[in-house]
């Protein structure tokens, strides 16, 4: 071939490769000024959120405003999913896959006392009780960043390849007794079968990580997280003779200290696991032995061959424990979510987009926790990358997730936008993220 024709031919292929490279690159100048611009809006969507919550299965108001919120994006928008959830649809204008984004939308029954701007005084029964209602585990920064992707990428869909489905999930933490709820009432109701994934992207507030951190993990992220309730019987008499009844607070305490021994002595010591019992209800009088004591609490594990272990000995355990007292034991164990797995390959894939918009140094792999998390059931569907976002404002300080004094910092809102936009845009694109 002649040496000119090779040079037109050299430059056509330049010409035909560089217009992707330079939309990429685009995209994401695009994107940072967008986050600039929309911020404002976005965090007081946030505050608006903090100051409403709502819990599980019940979050009609939250529901409205997101709706509204992506409507007014020209955002394809359906409700009352999984009763209250949303689903948003972003067509891109070019070709390419589906991938979705989600986040949790419900509260906790927590009374806040975090020195938050704008607070919750929300207040509801549950469980019979009058309760505080407080976003104590940061579910209004999730929904504030994935509403700020939203308001980030509708502009830009014309030159976006592909179709973003957001998705925000009703009862992350569990729906009332007797109801279905969460990522498993959206997948029931066929959430993925319309519009099947390749990949699904979300994220959770760490107040043990400033703002501007991201922690992330190929593989083991989130614990399995399951369910436990004992009901100890024995036979009531008078606490002055404790010898003409059968003493199930006893027996009661000895089966909680001897849960803490399958841990120490029939799991693998390299194996992660927890045994929590968190509520014990028994007795009507400081002079009454009761006839019953009820236990309830929760079983965190990550190995298939741990979580069937840790159901037979709790069993076994409680039960024996009960009949070496004289009296009964009814265990009822309940499987909650699965442990949530990073797809290795698609956080390999990209890190360097974790890497780029946080920097190097604020970008780390991160330990496993043994919270549970039910987005591992879209994990379980499709390859799955599940990040942590620093909530707590550098030099301040923040209680742990579930308690009254959790408090998330309002410039996470931009960083989380940046980092799940440009994880997005990323993947979207055909040759992927480049540092």
């Amino acid at each position: 071939m002649p040496r000119s024709y090779r040079l037109i031919a050299a430059g056509l292929a330049l010409s035909a490769a560089v217009p992707a490279a330079v939309r990429a690159q685009d995209l994401r100048s695009r994107i940072d000024a967008a986050v600039v611009q929309a911020s404002d809006q976005i965090i007081k969507l946030r505050q608006q959120l903090h100051q409403n919550p709502e819990l599980g299965n019940r979050e009609f108001e939250t529901g409205k405003l997101i709706a509204a919120h992506l409507s007014s994006l020209g955002i394809e928008v359906r409700t009352g999913v999984a009763k209250t959830g949303v689903v948003g649809i972003l067509r891109g204008g070019r070709p390419g896959p589906v991938v979705a984004i989600r986040s949790d939308m419900d509260a906790l029954p927590v009374t806040e006392a975090s020195g938050y701007p704008s607070p919750s005084t929300k207040r509801t029964t549950y469980l019979g009780k009058d309760v505080g209602v407080a976003h104590a585990c940061g579910h209004d920064i999730h929904m504030g960043v994935v509403l700020g992707v939203a308001s980030v990428l509708a502009p830009m869909k014309a030159q976006l390849p592909g179709t973003i489905i957001f998705l925000f999930q009703p009862s992350e933490e569990g729906p009332p007794a007797g109801e279905l709820g969460g990522a498993e009432a959206m997948l029931k109701e066929g959430v993925f079968k319309e519009f099947k994934p390749t990949a699904v992207f979300g994220l959770h507030t760490s107040p043990d990580l400033p703002v501007g951190q991201v922690g992330y993990a190929p593989g083991p992220f989130f614990a399995a997280s399951d369910g436990l309730s004992i009901t100890v019987t024995g036979k009531q008499s008078h606490g002055a003779a404790p010898h003409d009844g059968i003493d199930p607070i006893v027996i009661a305490s000895q089966i909680v200290l001897g849960l803490q021994t399958i841990r120490s002595r029939n799991v693998p010591p390299l194996e992660a696991s927890v045994i929590t019992i968190g509520i014990i209800r028994g007795g009507e009088r400081e002079n009454i032995i009761p006839s019953t004591v009820e236990l309830s609490g929760t079983v965190r594990s990550y190995n298939a061959d741990v979580r069937k272990l840790l159901q037979r000995r709790i069993s076994e355990v409680a039960e024996l424990t009960a009949k070496a007292g004289g009296g009964s034991a009814l265990v009822k164990y309940s499987l909650g979510t699965p442990a949530l797995i990073n797809d290795s390959a698609l956080t390999k894939r990209m890190v360097p987009t974790l890497e780029r918009v946080a920097g190097k140094a604020n970008a780390k792999v991160i330990q496993p926790t043994m919270g549970g998390e039910d987005f591992a059931l879209f994990a379980n569907e499709v390859p799955a990358l599940f990040v942590r976002l620093g909530t707590t404002r550098p030099g301040g300080t923040s209680g742990l997730w579930h308690t009254p004094d959790f408090l998330g910092d309002d410039q996470s809102v931009p960083m989380g936008m940046r980092v799940m936009s440009n994880l997005l845009v990323d993947y979207l694109t055909p040759k992927g993220p480049t540092p």
